[in-house]
């Protein structure tokens, strides 16, 4: 999802040149100059990341299970189930869970105290994502006769569209871990009726009582909905959705997060730790072990 932020598929797997860097020392990950990305231009930290210690083979040094750090935020892991644009498990998801940097997820441990004070919590759809879920993403991207979530996540664009309109790109500033995609939910939370596979789908622009039933407070489209009203401040949006899109945003904000101006639900931790590094460890608990 995110974010959840960009021009033809060639420029988004490019991006812009910049001198040479070191390569980072952290193990098995690979490292990229930054770019602009679907996510926004890579903002480097003020301060030089922290040496990390090389985890085990194929681990993810200083992340932490979102959950672990703070069991009051809620969890919902699109991409670990069929109910994504794809329409399907996403590649590197082997288990619903948000990892992310222990920066990342101690700072959204103080927005969720700021949440709960104005009645309401964060829910997650998406953290660290895997460099082989970027390239399942971009994969299926480039199979045109896969449109069978269409009518859903992006019922007025078309499939080729998805690279240049900047919804798709690699790579993404998910993989560096600091990145996630999320809501609020009123507190106590209402329940969320299961995706069935198969089930009718409604455009993710419809009005809020006809969408998905996302127990999400209304922010204008649901979650992962690839049109320019899911930009954060498109004029369309007015009304609670507005206003609920900026509390989202200032909440974050005051925390250290930036938004992707096209995703109302992306945010990325500006000084994040590892500005410079893409992982491929899979979406588990054993990967932060």
């Amino acid at each position: 999802m995110g974010g959840v932020a960009v021009l033809a598929l060639a420029a988004a797997l490019g991006g812009c040149s910049s001198p040479p860097r070191p390569t980072p020392t952290v193990a098995t990950p690979v490292s990229a100059s930054p770019r602009p990305t679907p996510d926004g231009p890579t903002t480097r930290p003020s301060a030089t990341p922290p040496t990390a210690t090389p985890p085990r083979a194929g681990g993810l040094p200083r992340f932490v299970v979102l959950t672990d750090v703070d069991p009051r935020i809620h969890v919902d892991i699109r991409y670990a189930t069929a109910h994504n644009f794809v329409g399907r498990p996403i590649a590197g998801y082997r288990e619903p869970l948000c990892l992310l940097t222990r920066s990342a997820a101690e700072a959204l441990r103080r927005v969720q105290d700021a949440a709960l004070a104005g009645g309401h919590s964060l829910k997650v759809y998406d953290c660290y994502r895997p460099k082989p879920a970027v390239a399942d993403f971009v994969a299926w991207a480039k199979r045109p006769g896969e449109q069978q979530t269409k009518a859903e996540f992006y019922p007025h664009l078309a499939k080729n569209r998805l690279f240049a309109d900047g919804y798709i790109g690699a790579p993404t500033a998910h993989s560096r871990g600091s990145t996630m995609d999320l809501t609020l939910v009123d507190e106590p939370a209402a329940s969320q009726p299961p995706y069935r596979p198969g089930q009718s789908l409604v455009a993710c622009t419809a009005p809020r009582s006809q969408r998905f039933p996302d127990n999400s407070i209304d922010m204008g489209t649901g979650f992962d909905c690839f049109d320019a009203r899911a930009h954060t401040d498109d004029s369309r949006i007015t009304g609670t959705a507005r206003d609920n899109r900026r509390l989202l945003r200032r909440l974050m904000t005051d925390a250290g997060f930036v938004n992707y101006d096209r995703e109302w639900w992306h945010y990325r931790l500006r000084d994040e730790p590892y500005p410079d590094t893409f992982f491929a460890a899979p979406v588990a608990r054993s990967s932060v072990g």
